[in-house]
Formats: structure tokens, sequence, C-alpha cells
């Protein structure tokens, strides 16, 4: 008998527990999106090799960086401002060795260029 009502017990509870579906709706803020954003630009180059090929006025930079892609096409580039200079970096290298190679290949059509380590996270 107990293993009869046992068994019942059982059987009920599957089926009930299976039985339920659902749909989830999540609304969300749209500020969330806008802060993720703004999250994600702000730690941008922190966690990469960066090489830097120029820097000087902001109309030099721009040129700097017009040339750079077109001979670096597959690199991304983009103009940093650290005072009292406008520097223009490429590439967003995670591991040093890939840095490395890019670097010894830019260097070739830009002398002064430098490689960039990430900068260390404060967190």
């Amino acid at each position: 008998m107990k293993t009869f009502f046992a068994l019942s017990l059982t059987m009920a509870s599957l089926t009930f527990g299976h039985a339920q579906q659902g749909q989830i709706n999540v609304e969300q803020d749209e500020k969330i999106t806008d802060l993720i954003e703004i999250y994600k630009t702000s730690n941008e180059s922190s966690d990469y090799y960066r090489i830097q090929v120029g820097f000087g006025s902001y109309s030099k930079a721009q040129n700097i960086q017009a040339n750079v892609e077109q001979d670096f096409p597959d690199l991304p580039s983009k103009i940093d401002f650290d005072s009292p200079t406008y520097r223009v970096r490429v590439g967003r290298f995670k591991n040093k060795l890939d840095a490395e190679r890019k670097f010894n290949e830019v260097r070739k059509k830009y002398p002064d260029a430098m490689l960039l380590k990430p900068k260390k996270s404060t967190r």
C-alpha cells in the first residue's frame, strides 16, 4: 500500500511538474544598454597590446592615421589624446607574440613605431 501511494504521488508530481510551460518577457531600461556600451569603450584598450605609429597635432595625427589605414587596412586605428599631443595607435592584440609579429611589419614602414603594453587594471 505504501509503495502504491508513493508511486502515485511521484507520478502526480512528475505530471504536474512537466506540464508547466510559460513564456518570460524581460523588460530592460534602454540606459542599461548605453551603460554597457560605455563600459566596453572605456575598457577597449586596457587589455590589448597596441602599436603607436606617430603623434603630433590633431591634423598631423589625422594624416598619419590616413596613411596607416592605406598601408595596413586590416589593423583598426584610433587617435588618442594624451596631453599635450594626439597619438595614432593601431591594432588590438590579445597576446604579445601576435603584437610583436605585427610590430616588426609596421616598423619597416614606420621606424618610430612603439609597441605599447596593456594598461594594468586597478580593479
